[in-house]
């Protein structure tokens, strides 16, 4: 993997892409993308300004009158022709990604970067599809319609987990409504979203239709949701900074989309298929080494089954291979950086003073001792309002607790302030029935967890934000709503003015 292209020479020119071309930051400060497998320098490059930050929303805003005035066909045209570049470039996105966040090679091949030209596949069919309201006389006198139009320059924040994935989340949606977009990646993980940036010009989309800034989060970040011409802002990332996010955009007045933390539950009954759950546990606990929003992070199981459960869970992490990241037979890699291992490994030492680690909790020694690497980790005996219960670790972490009757399973679910997603386990198609409508989550799987598909939104309740990501629901966000009217009278003097002067 990986021998198409160095990473040093690909971004020679810089980690700014503006207006169709890279070119350094301005701020005067740089950053180092690191190998978190190996603490390798991968790339270091110069920090955009605020002044990098207006240039990108000006390419924008010059894009936008052309893009957003070609047929939903042209733009449809363009995304399908995007996705045969990005499949034609499969190898080095997932070499890229890899290296940037430490994912196993396996996970970039079969997930980011397939679902990723899903993504741009499913958009460019949707972009088609913007239908508003069929014409109809509502009030007798009027034919009214619904017009859906792009609303202009979206200033979007992509987090450093799924770098790749979440930027073609913010930019399909937004350029196949028409809009055009600057986004600004991690400073952690930038070199795929620069890349996606590439492939679509290489695929014939106009330049800055889609820009990136890559700078931090304190200047180029606040000062594009800031920004008098962008119109609306997108954001992924943690609540904390959801809520600085939302306090700048409303300032200004803003349309605001917010995907934020998670806190999933994992509900095992005691009719359950109890393999198939502890397997589901196991992968959907360590995905991305748990660096998932969605990730299932608290696993409530009926007593019955409790014990057993832990058990199973335990048995299979022990045979979780951790590894370099571009071994196929790797399962973990490491976390995306040091200062997360270190952030993971405080969570679980402070938990040994009120809870019992099963297995795991450790960092590892030996050939993986340069990495950012952790092993995976099982806790019980934590009560419900303990840290490790309630506050996002996002790390390779599952805590088990046990419940008894099913209103009980249901409301420890609840008792977070997330609502991203859920699952239920049950042979019972009622009892898993009754989970799905009083899980309070945006997504909940029934004896599953984790699958996304591109035709179906993906979005939080509570401190999880609201908006949805993904499917014809996306357009939702990126549009906006006209309603036209026509008379169809022809007269003048229409009997509603009665109400204002004169009579009948």
């Amino acid at each position: 993997m990986g021998n198409r292209f160095q990473v040093k020479d690909r971004f020679a020119d810089g980690a700014q892409y503006i207006g169709g071309r890279l070119r350094p930051g301005n701020s005067g400060e740089s950053h180092t993308v690191v190998d978190p497998a190996t603490g390798d320098e991968v790339l270091t490059y110069e920090l955009a300004s605020t002044a990098d930050v207006d240039e990108a929303v000006a390419a924008a805003k010059a894009a936008f009158p052309a893009w957003s005035g070609a047929t939903p066909g042209e733009r449809s045209d363009a995304l399908h022709r995007f996705a045969a570049v990005l499949a034609e470039q499969a190898e080095d996105f997932a070499y890229a990604e890899s290296l940037q966040c430490g994912k196993p090679i396996k996970l970039s091949t079969e997930f980011d970067v397939p679902g990723t030209i899903d993504n741009t596949a499913f958009f460019a069919g949707a972009a088609r599809h913007l239908q508003g309201q069929a014409a109809g006389e509502y009030s007798g006198d009027h034919t009214s319609y619904v017009r859906r139009e792009a609303i202009g320059v979206i200033g979007s924040i992509a987090p450093w987990n799924y770098p790749l994935q979440m930027a073609a989340w913010k930019v399909l949606p937004a350029i196949a409504a028409g809009n055009t977009i600057v986004l600004k990646p991690a400073e952690l993980t930038p070199l795929t979203s620069l890349m996606f940036a590439q492939a679509a010009q290489e695929a014939g989309i106009p330049d800055g239709v889609i820009n990136i800034v890559t700078g931090a989060g304190r200047v180029a970040g606040e000062h594009l949701v800031g920004h008098p011409d962008v119109v609306m802002t997108s954001f992924t990332g943690s609540t904390a900074v959801g809520k600085r996010v939302a306090e700048i955009a409303t300032a200004t007045v803003k349309r605001l989309h917010l995907e934020l933390g998670g806190k999933a539950p994992f509900l095992v009954f005691d009719d359950a298929d109890l393999e198939a759950a502890a397997h589901g546990a196991v992968a959907a606990s360590l995905i991305n080494t748990g660096q998932d929003c969605t990730a299932a992070t608290r696993a409530y199981v009926q007593r019955p089954v409790y014990e057993a459960f832990v058990a199973r869970v335990a048995e299979l992490m022990e045979t979780v291979r951790l590894g370099d990241p571009f071994e196929p037979a790797t399962d973990l890699g490491p976390l995306v950086s040091h200062a997360q291992r270190d952030r993971v490994a405080g969570f679980v030492e402070r938990a040994r003073g009120y809870a019992t680690v099963v297995t795991g909790g450790e960092i590892p020694g030996g050939p993986l001792a340069g990495g950012a690497y952790y092993r995976p980790t099982l806790i019980v005996d934590a009560p419900q309002d303990s840290e490790v219960v309630q506050a996002e670790i996002f790390g390779p972490v599952l805590v088990v607790l046990p419940f008894d009757g099913d209103d009980e399973g249901l409301e420890l679910a609840n008792d977070t302030p997330y609502g991203l997603a859920a699952s239920a386990w049950s042979r019972d198609v009622y009892r898993a029935s009754r989970a799905t409508r009083e899980m309070k989550a945006g997504c909940v799987w029934v004896n599953d967890h984790i699958p996304i598909i591109s035709e179906m939104p993906h979005g939080g309740y509570k401190a999880s934000g609201f908006g949805k990501d993904m499917s014809a629901y996306s357009f939702e966000e990126y549009t906006q709503i006209k309603h036209v009217m026509y008379d169809n009278t022809a007269v003048a003097a229409k009997d509603w003015h009665r109400t204002i002067f004169g009579d009948r």
